[in-house]
């Protein structure tokens, strides 16, 4: 009588190699139920990377890294502080989203109206009170002045003023955009622990210290972040990176979206108004002491 196949005892010849087939098709199942997890695995990896969100996730987090600037202080700042900088950068609409603002407008408390190119430096700072208008670069020190309703023409008059809007603008953009600038060039960042804030949030405490840079180095900063949505929303200010009182503390709250990014005008008892992100201004905004429609 002839035997079923599978129970077939005729040898198989295998590379020369005889093997009963019984043998040899018991060998081959056991390859294939081994190997057939792992085929399985790597149809849906392949499935999963061709799915066009996937494929977008991926690439934004390649690209939207939040490097440090040149200067910044690496080898002192320490790893959780770094970590925690970059979770604000992502948590106020990530780095790519800063890098590609270009225009901002700001009125400073009421005191002074800024607008500030961030690619070329240009920055225009006008004061409602009087008819004052600094037209500067703030990358090369540079522009010209009108006090009074009189351009001021005199060298060293006028170098002193620069000097004086470039300082306006330092001390008016940091109260507006300094979540962006944890990483900046000069700045030392450490983390001092946890914290509640005046408006009962816990939060993780960052230091700001400053090494030659920017006309007040001696300046220091406790930086709040919330631990919920990783968003700055206090700050401790240090006229003296010595003293351990600080000189005030204000809140950052009433977070809004202007253009890709998030920025803060409200400090408790004073408020940053009119604040614009831009993609256009007028050809002239950074030329004329006429005043510009934004």
């Amino acid at each position: 009588m002839k035997k079923p196949w599978h129970t077939s005892e005729e040898p198989f010849n295998f590379s020369g190699i005889s093997f009963p087939q019984n043998t040899f098709l018991r060998l081959n199942f056991t390859i294939s139920r081994l190997l057939f997890p792992f085929i399985i695995f790597s149809l849906l990896l392949n499935i999963y990377a061709c799915q066009p969100g996937m494929r977008q996730d991926t690439e934004n987090t390649e690209t939207d890294t939040n490097p440090a600037a040149e200067g910044f202080d690496m080898q002192a700042s320490d790893s959780v502080a770094i970590r925690l900088a970059d979770e604000v950068m992502a948590a106020m609409g990530g780095r790519k989203a800063w890098d590609t603002t270009r225009y901002i407008a700001w009125n400073f408390f009421g005191a002074r109206k800024l607008l500030w190119d961030k690619t070329t430096g240009d920055v225009r700072i006008s004061t409602p009170n009087d008819s004052n208008v600094y037209l500067i670069n703030i990358k090369n020190d540079v522009g010209k002045v009108m006090m009074d309703g009189q351009e001021i023409t005199d060298p060293d008059s006028l170098n002193s003023l620069v000097r004086q809007g470039k300082g306006y603008w330092i001390n008016d953009s940091y109260w507006l955009v300094m979540p962006f600038k944890l990483k900046d060039s000069g700045v030392t960042l450490s983390y001092l622990g946890d914290d509640t804030m005046q408006n009962g949030n816990e939060a993780d405490v960052l230091e700001l210290k400053f090494k030659e840079v920017g006309f007040t180095p001696d300046n220091k900063y406790k930086v709040y972040v919330d631990k919920k949505n990783h968003m700055v929303e206090q700050w401790a200010y240090f006229k003296e990176a010595r003293s351990d009182t600080p000189n005030f503390v204000t809140p950052w709250t009433d977070y809004k979206k202007f253009g890709s990014i998030m920025l803060s005008g409200n400090r408790g008892q004073r408020e940053i108004t009119d604040i614009k992100v831009l993609g256009k201004v007028p050809d002239n905004a950074f030329t004329t002491f006429e005043p510009i429609s934004l």
